[in-house]
């Protein structure tokens, strides 16, 4: 009787200010529903495994056999009864087994569900840098077009040459009728 009443004092040292509202009790809920969806997704994991139609073809078969041709005062779901315990158990296995199927394959939607939207995020951010990347290729077009090419540097350089050399020329011929006064 200690046990429970620890917890009590336990939960009531909690600060009520420190934690919404409820928030412990729906994360118990929360964590309750995990355990129990986790478990339907491992039995539906499970029946649908060749492992499970042996097992229980084994057992029907073992409960008919033992059910019809045991001794009538052993049997314990007759054939005069038409296997009426059997059915009750089969039929019960069934009204369970439907329901965590469907409690799976809603887990298993809810998690391809996330799974679409990270995706669809994922490729959203590629074609965002796709396109950054396209404007930043037509940046750089626009700016190597607007540079010099070599070949128009090289014709440049040519041309300023020419004109240095020219000028050199002419102020050669300009020097040389002073160099002829001199002497």
């Amino acid at each position: 009787m200690a046990a429970p009443a620890d917890r009590r004092r336990q939960r009531r040292e909690i600060d009520p200010l420190e934690e919404p509202k409820g928030l412990g009790r729906r994360r118990q809920q929360r964590g309750s529903r995990d355990v129990f969806g986790r478990f339907s997704e491992g039995f539906a994991r499970a029946m649908g495994t060749s492992g499970f139609i042996i097992g229980m073809t084994v057992f029907v078969v073992a409960w008919l056999g033992w059910n019809d041709l045991a001794p009538v005062s052993v049997q314990f779901d007759p054939r005069a009864q038409n296997f009426t315990l059997l059915t009750l158990i089969l039929s019960l296995q069934a009204s369970y087994a439907a329901p965590l199927i469907l409690l799976a394959q809603n887990r298993q939607d809810d998690r391809d569900r996330v799974q679409v939207e990270q995706d669809r995020q994922q490729a959203q951010r590629g074609l965002d840098d796709t396109e950054y990347l396209a404007r930043e290729i037509v940046a750089l077009r626009l700016l190597v077009r607007d540079m010099a090419s070599k070949d128009f540097v090289r014709s440049e350089l040519r041309s300023l040459l020419e004109e240095l050399d020219r000028r050199d020329a002419d102020r050669t011929t300009a020097r040389e009728p002073d160099a002829l006064e001199r002497p």
